[in-house]
């Protein structure tokens, strides 16, 4: 029965954890043996050298460095960026080998526990309590407590998020339809029938196809909860063959293929926005995140015309995820305290008015510091979508995702170390499908598979 699991918050990793490295080695060494660390100085190096994903409110702070180095003239500052899929395999690789090309590494709550038990990661939080001003009690509680392990923080968010659906109101306005205050997905097809006009270059909705743990899986693993679905149960046999969890991928299939974009098996999330920001979709279904640059003037055609609402639903009463992008020092960084000078400058409320004096407030990283919705000219340019993203954050449910107990935690993910290897897989299956090249049965016939290949190890065995 769902709300009555007492189980640790990171359930379901400890088998996992007491070998990280058999878990991890196909990624870690499929990733260092494709290409070295371009860029990179390495530890040696008097500079820090920060691998970062390659989206816009980290762009902003490449060109904000200089703001740091007049703070801290004596540390030069080195950005490895990457896109997300290539970002996740070479700091996993580079960390997971003790490679130390790094000294700061973006990663996530998917990461964090499981590796600062590992012993990869600094424990931040002597840190975070000895730098005057720096209010670590002020990050939103759901994201301080995803990026600890027994009691303190090891990686610092960057920005945090949720998922919601965001719509265009004045397409929905034209066609005399009304967006619910929480959608279900039904409805949402729907109205992605209604709204699809291809020959105006506008699909009803855009949705990632793109393959990735981190790409499709994301939000299609929200659809599979809120539909029932589970990766396994409690004793750890895989249920992708469930009707529940077949039922959801049909429907995200499906949607996307007869309502949303173009090449789609192509697109994640950078393709979405792009695609949505200049009006050329009806409706987006992604992260909360999305805010910083569908309401920014400069790179958005669509600004001002968004309504943003709920996660869509079917048998949960929530579904949206929890994730943050955060950094993190390897322990085999040799400059540990100038890595921690960097994240908490890059971090801390002040960054974010530096963000919001330089670009505006639609540009500050999301949904990390309550400080942040509360500022003046916060609630001045988010008054559309600073309520809904807040309470997305709040309500997600990392230990209880979907109907029936599952032996894990995670919403867009499943927290265990094989999830790199085996969400990477099934995304493949997922996204060959949603490009016609398979059927939905051949991709969960195949994905069921390799969810028993790891569900099989972690069976009779003691995970509390």
């Amino acid at each position: 029965m769902r709300g009555t699991d007492t189980r640790d918050p990171r359930a379901g990793t400890p088998k996992a954890r007491r070998r990280p490295v058999a878990a991890l080695a196909t990624a870690a060494c499929g990733a260092l043996a494709m290409t070295a660390c371009a860029g990179a100085g390495g530890s040696g190096s008097d500079s820090l050298v920060v691998a970062i994903v390659a989206n816009p409110q980290m762009q902003d702070a490449i060109a904000l460095q200089d703001h740091f180095t007049e703070e801290y003239p004596g540390v030069d500052v080195e950005f490895v960026q990457l896109p997300e899929n290539e970002a996740r395999a070479k700091i996993t690789a580079s960390v997971a080998t003790g490679g130390g090309e790094f000294d700061v590494v973006m990663i996530s709550n998917y990461e964090t526990a499981q590796w600062a038990e590992y012993g990869w990661i600094e424990n931040l939080q002597p840190y975070i309590d000895s730098t005057d001003g720096y209010q670590g009690d002020d990050f939103m509680p759901a994201i301080r407590e995803s990026l600890s392990y027994e009691g303190d923080m090891y990686s610092v968010p960057f920005y945090g998020e949720s998922s919601f659906l965001t719509y265009r109101e004045d397409l929905f306005e034209e066609a005399g339809l009304q967006m619910p205050e929480n959608p279900t997905w039904e409805e949402v097809a729907g109205f992605a029938a209604e709204l699809d006009d291809p020959e105006n270059g506008v699909s009803g909705i855009c949705l990632r196809g793109l393959p990735g743990w981190g790409e499709v899986m994301a939000p299609l693993n929200t659809v599979v909860n809120t539909f029932g679905g589970r990766w396994y149960d409690e004793e750890w046999n895989a249920r992708l063959d469930d009707p529940e969890f077949r039922s959801a991928v049909e429907f995200y299939v499906d949607l996307v293929r007869e309502h949303g974009q173009p090449g789609a098996a192509n697109s994640g999330y950078g393709g979405c926005l792009s695609r949505y920001s200049q009006g050329n979709a009806a409706m987006w279904y992604d992260a909360t995140a999305m805010v910083s640059s569908l309401e920014d003037p400069e790179s958005s055609t669509v600004v001002g015309k968004n309504g943003y609402t709920a996660a869509p639903v079917a048998n949960t009463g929530n579904s949206g995820w929890l994730y943050t992008w955060s950094l993190a020092v390897p322990a085999t960084s040799e400059h540990k305290d100038e890595a921690w000078d960097f994240i908490s400058w890059m971090t801390d409320p002040s960054y974010v008015s530096l963000v919001a004096e330089e670009y505006g407030w639609e540009r500050v990283p999301p949904g990390s510091r309550a400080s942040t919705f509360e500022a003046e000219g916060y609630q001045e340019v988010a008054g559309g979508y600073a309520d809904p993203m807040r309470e997305a954050i709040e309500a997600a449910d990392p230990q209880n995702p979907t109907v029936d107990p599952v032996p894990y935690s995670g919403i867009g993910f499943v927290g265990i170390p094989e999830f790199q290897d085996m969400g990477t897989r099934v995304s493949q299956q997922i996204s060959a499908a949603i490009a016609g090249q398979i059927s939905v049965e051949e991709a969960l016939e195949q994905s069921d598979q390799y969810a028993r290949e790891v569900g099989d190890t972690y069976q009779g065995e003691d995970r509390r």
